[in-house]
Parts: C-alpha cells; sequence; structure tokens
C-alpha cells in the first residue's frame, strides 16, 4: 500500500510540472506584444499604425490569420479574416454551445465595445468591430469565408446566433 501511495505522489508531481509551465506561459503571454500560435497576447503594440485611406483589404486573402485586440479589455488574439466587397471580416463560431460560451469571451466583449486594432504583417489598424446578424451581403461573406477556411460559418448559422460576425470597419 505504502508503494501505491508514493507512486501516486510521484505521478502527481510530475503531472504538475506540465501544468505549471503551461500556466506560466499563459500568464507571460498576456503581457506580450500580441498573440503567440496558442495564446492570447497583450495589446498590439509594435509596427506602424496605418493612416490614410482604406486599405485594400483583398491582400488578407494570402494571410492564414490576422492579430485582434480589443481595447476593453486590451488582450490579443489570432483570428481567422476574409475580405468582401473590399471590407474585413472577422467572426466566432461555436457560440451558442457550451465551448463557446466558456471559450470565446472576445466575441461578447466586442459586441459591448467594438473597438479594436488589427495588426497584419506588421501594420495596425485601428477598426470598430460592428456585428452583423442579417442581410443582403451575408451570402457572399460567408462564401468568402468557407472558400478560404475549413468553416461551416453559413447565413443561416450567422442568423441563428451560432457564428457571430462582425465588420471591422474603419474607427470613426
Amino acid at each position: 500500500m505504502k508503494i501505491v501511495k508514493e507512486v501516486i505522489i510521484v505521478v502527481f508531481c510530475l503531472l504538475l510540472i506540465p501544468a505549471a509551465a503551461f500556466l506560466t506561459t499563459a500568464a507571460k503571454q498576456r503581457f506580450a506584444d500580441g498573440p503567440s500560435l496558442v495564446f492570447s497576447g497583450g495589446p498590439l503594440e509594435a509596427g506602424a499604425l496605418h493612416a490614410g485611406a482604406e486599405p485594400d483589404w483583398s491582400v488578407v486573402s494570402a494571410v492564414s490569420t490576422i492579430e485582434l485586440q480589443l481595447l476593453d479589455p486590451p488582450r490579443s488574439r489570432r483570428i481567422w479574416t476574409a475580405e468582401y466587397e473590399g471590407k474585413l471580416y472577422v467572426w466566432s463560431g461555436y457560440m451558442s454551445t457550451a465551448v463557446g460560451r466558456l471559450w470565446k469571451h472576445w466575441p461578447i466583449q466586442a459586441a459591448r465595445d467594438g473597438r479594436a486594432v488589427i495588426r497584419i504583417d506588421g501594420v495596425r489598424y485601428e477598426r470598430q468591430l460592428i456585428r452583423i446578424q442579417s442581410g443582403d451581403g451575408l451570402d457572399g461573406i460567408t462564401a468568402a469565408i468557407t472558400s478560404k477556411y475549413p468553416s461551416q460559418t453559413t447565413r443561416a448559422a450567422v442568423e441563428a446566433g451560432d457564428a457571430w460576425l462582425f465588420e471591422a470597419a474603419p474607427r470613426k
């Protein structure tokens, strides 16, 4: 019985090592300039701030993810994006699932205060995230999304609230 108890203690201690490493890395990344591949990050500070005319967003067709930071709270994450008819869009799936409610806080925060900064190829853009729940453009936007990614985002999913779709519009 004593051996079993000692084995359990050793296994428990060995499991604490990766858990502590994971939590330490996640906490440290919150103060970094931008997200890592896995963890959300701090505010996007590096890179020139775009000024001038609205960019040609078709460049995002060659970019797999962008960095998105909300101003409140000032955390950043990597996110998929698509362009449709000259406008930039971001979205979040699984919003009506238990996993989505536990894991995806940024869409709710963006709906409350949509001020955001995005960074693409080292250039930062001040944006206003505007939630889209219906409209004539949904078929085209969701087609742009599903042609770029293995996403199940459809017009019906957006209208039902399963996916939250945002236009990353210029901030006024």
